[in-house]
């Protein structure tokens, strides 16, 4: 008796938190439900099992340098899980974390009991160690592309820049070309070209944005990597067409490519080859010269490109001279078939033997970086979640790295043909209403769709499920198991690049008859 009054009390309760509500359509009755577990991104389940089977999830839980004293404090699968689903929802500032915090569906998913608070996960960041925590993150971030890093791949180093608003750690004024004087981060981020993972990023003050002061990240992360597995080019723009780059890629037996700025004597050297013969195409309606350099401060000669392209339409030149605003137009002058040919100019450093026109195409190649950024910075976490210390602005982003990092493999294998930035791939496949029921110990979760293509994402879901499930079958009946994610990764490799399956390893009992 005192269970059926407990469910009359409830339906009652119910019935009288109907409410009806007056629509163009008529009137119609609104049910809250506040017990009913739900969730807006039910299709994350997929992703959640492909952490699941591919040890992401665990290993990333497991090394965790954070603990507590505290038996009333969160588990680590609470904080990281929070920290995960944030990042996925697409925030960028902690305070975020209050609108997942009613997802009754995918924490449980991830071993969680709760959802923390916006504080809880800010204190609980601060209790990682700095020295620890980013060893910890770099070590994922290695793991999370090492796997890939035996096909042929070209590593791009770039910087971007994040204003800052407030009073943080590093807040200094540099260089930043959409705010100028306001204080910021500089985010050092070191690419895998094509794919675009993030193998490393570094956080550093305003004005710590050159060269220097991103070449220790690049060195630590090229002299970790076995020689197998090293680019086969690192490639950058005038940034990092320094001596000092140069000079320590070369030691390291490292090909390069990067741009020059336009110095003087950059200039003098393109007027030296200017009336020159012997300019080759470099495709996309540029022509390049091939040369030899020594700047000053340069230790030694080195081989430099010369790329120019005519400009083509009327051009219009604006200058100022004695505070007078000038314009001058430079037009061919076609009734005496004469005229002024303009040129863009491009200058490139190098230490690699390719001809030309592989040289201008691979530096162009090198603009897909700013998508990258783009992507990340606008669609990820790194426009924000910022504190007043750098350590923690140091854990994010390569927290927020590391997470894009799995997640753009997800998409790939869900989406082969293309690459799908976060704006596309996250409605895609991630947006639907789940709604779990639990009945005879089964939990089902209903998956409704909230957007056209939710025929398209279900097959897509479903075919990498059953692909990750197959690759755990095969993983279990090898004589030394081959992990899930390295199987993913030969997957990928194979789809992407066009590299073959590893050769079966030949077990001893097949060479029992010529022993002895």
């Amino acid at each position: 008796m005192g269970e059926a009054k407990l469910k009359l009390a409830k339906r009652e309760e119910m019935l009288l938190s109907c409410a009806g509500v007056q629509t163009m359509a008529g009137r119609v009755q609104v049910r809250w439900e506040s017990e009913s577990a739900a969730t807006p991104m039910g299709q994350l389940a997929y992703f959640i099992e492909f952490l699941n089977l591919t040890g992401l999830w665990s290993r990333w839980l497991e090394s965790a340098p954070l603990s507590y004293a505290s038996p009333n404090a969160p588990s680590k699968a609470e904080v990281l899980g929070t920290w995960l689903l944030s990042v996925l929802s697409g925030h960028r500032r902690y305070a975020h974390v209050t609108g997942i915090r009613c997802d009754g569906v995918n924490p449980g998913l991830l071993g969680m009991d709760k959802v923390i608070s916006e504080d809880a996960l800010r204190n609980a960041l601060k209790r990682i160690p700095q020295g620890p925590g980013c060893a910890w993150l770099d070590g994922h971030l290695s793991d999370s592309v090492s796997a890939l890093l035996n096909a042929a791949w070209i590593l791009d180093i770039d910087t971007t820049i994040k204003p800052l608003y407030g009073h943080q750690e590093g807040a200094l004024i540099g260089y930043n070309p959409k705010k100028p004087g306001r204080p910021s981060h500089a985010y050092h981020t070191y690419l895998m070209a094509g794919l675009r993972l993030v193998l490393g990023v570094e956080v550093c003050a305003g004005n710590e944005h050159t060269a220097k002061h991103a070449q220790p990240g690049l060195l630590k992360v090229l002299d970790e990597l076995p020689a197998e597995n090293k680019p086969k080019l690192v490639r950058g723009d005038n940034a990092f067409g320094c001596d000092a780059m140069m000079t320590a890629l070369e030691q390291r037996g490292q090909p390069y490519l990067f741009k020059l700025k336009l110095s003087k004597n950059v200039k003098r050297h393109i007027v030296s080859v200017f009336r020159q013969s012997g300019w080759t195409d470099a495709g996309q309606g540029w022509e390049g010269k091939d040369g030899a350099l020594a700047l000053k401060g340069w230790e030694k000669n080195r081989r430099v490109v010369v790329l120019r392209r005519p400009l083509t339409g009327e051009i219009a030149v604006a200058g100022e001279a004695d505070g007078q605003q000038l314009l001058a137009f430079v037009e061919a002058d076609r009734k005496a078939g004469k005229g002024i040919t303009g040129y863009e100019y491009a200058v490139l450093v190098t230490n690699t033997d390719y001809e030309i026109v592989s040289l201008g195409q691979l530096y162009r190649d090198r603009a897909d970086a700013e998508n990258a950024f783009d992507e990340l910075k606008n669609q990820w976490g790194w426009g924000g979640f910022t504190t007043h210390d750098l350590h923690r602005c140091q854990l994010a982003a390569r927290a927020v790295a590391l997470i894009y990092n799995w997640w753009s493999l997800f998409v790939r294998l869900a989406n082969p043909e293309a690459r799908r930035e976060a704006i596309t791939s996250r409605p895609w496949l991630m947006s639907s209403v789940g709604r779990r029921t639990e009945h005879a110990g089964q939990t089902t979760i209903t998956l409704t769709g909230l957007h056209a293509h939710f025929e398209k994402a279900r097959a897509a879901l479903m075919r990498v499920s059953a692909m990750l499930q197959g690759w755990l079958a095969r993983a279990a009946e090898q004589l030394h198991p081959t992990t899930v994610w390295n199987l993913v990764c030969e997957h990928l490799k194979c789809l992407l690049a066009g590299v073959g399956p590893p050769r079966a390893q030949r077990l001893l009992e097949n060479h029992a008859n010529g022993i002895g």
